[in-house]
């Protein structure tokens, strides 16, 4: 645990801390556990000192009563340098992944002292107003034109589904609920093992201080939903590699704007992948990410 301006967050390293850092920044609403323990010792056993955490609000660190604590996107950007700072990081490579993408592009374009690289999985472009584009969607409104384009058709009709849909009356349809929402998210090309999927909800169960606590941050990005900045992607300087499954479910297609956008980024589509770190691809994405932060 560490507690840096009164905001108290789990975090766990691995590897050697002589090592280059790599920091693992996961997406809204989600635990450091998301990425998955393979993956993670794919990285140290490569040469890396990996370091995962938990976002406020989600998992084993601190929750905040919204009300009485509000907070803004840019409080989470600084998370990810509260950690930095904690375990006493000038600079790291940033591995980034969804919405975590998004504040590993922020800090890219606003503190590129500190980013040696970055590694964007599954994300959508700074400044792109992905949120609008997911409600529209969601909605079934029409997406202006020139927008980014909207998720896949399975995942708007299963979230449709699940904005109408009563909470969960157990722990166990909990855990079928968010069993449902990962397979959806894992795409439809590859194996699901959903007896796995289920071990790790379980696992999610248990680490979190307040589950309910993860609808903060949709509240803290909706309380300035303008907080980033457009047509910033030119001035990041970190070689960029940028990652996006063939079977993204989510925001398919986000990757090639971002790598279009970065002077220099190389972007690597994975073949089948969806949206979440499926383990078929864990050789591949940990190969790519300990060449890329070779440079």
């Amino acid at each position: 645990m560490i507690n840096i301006d009164g905001v108290e967050l789990w975090t766990e390293e691995f590897g050697d801390a002589t090592h280059p850092p790599i920091l693992l920044v996961m997406g809204s609403m989600t635990q450091g556990i998301l990425w998955p323990d393979e993956f993670v010792g794919r990285l140290a056993a490569a040469g890396r000192r990996v370091i995962r955490y938990d976002h406020r609000d989600t998992g084993k660190s601190a929750t905040f009563d919204f009300e009485q604590q509000p907070y803004t996107w840019l409080d989470i950007r600084d998370d990810v340098l509260r950690v930095m700072d904690a375990y006493g990081l000038d600079s790291a490579h940033l591995v980034c992944h969804s919405a975590g993408g998004l504040l590993g592009q922020l800090i890219a374009v606003e503190q590129p002292e500190r980013v040696r690289t970055l590694t964007v999985i599954g994300s959508s472009p700074l400044g792109g107003r992905e949120g609008e584009v997911l409600l529209r969607a969601l909605t079934g409104q029409p997406q202006p034109e020139g927008s980014l384009p909207p998720p896949r058709p399975e995942f708007v009709e299963y979230f449709t589904k699940m904005i109408i849909a009563p909470p969960p009356a157990d722990r166990r349809e909990q855990v079928e609920r968010m069993i449902a929402e990962a397979r959806v998210l894992h795409g439809t090309a590859l194996p699901f093992d959903e007896d796995a999927e289920r071990r790790l909800q379980e696992r999610v169960l248990e680490r979190a201080r307040d589950l309910s606590a993860v609808v903060n941050h949709r509240l803290a990005h909706a309380a300035n939903p303008d907080i980033e900045p457009v047509d910033a992607l030119g001035k990041v300087q970190a070689p960029t590699l940028v990652i996006e499954g063939t079977h993204e479910p989510v925001k398919p297609g986000h990757s090639a704007i971002i790598a279009e956008r970065i002077p220099g980024a190389e972007l690597l589509m994975i073949d089948g992948m969806g949206h979440t770190l499926a383990p078929q691809a864990y050789e591949q994405l940990a190969t790519a990410i300990v060449r890329h932060t070779e440079r």
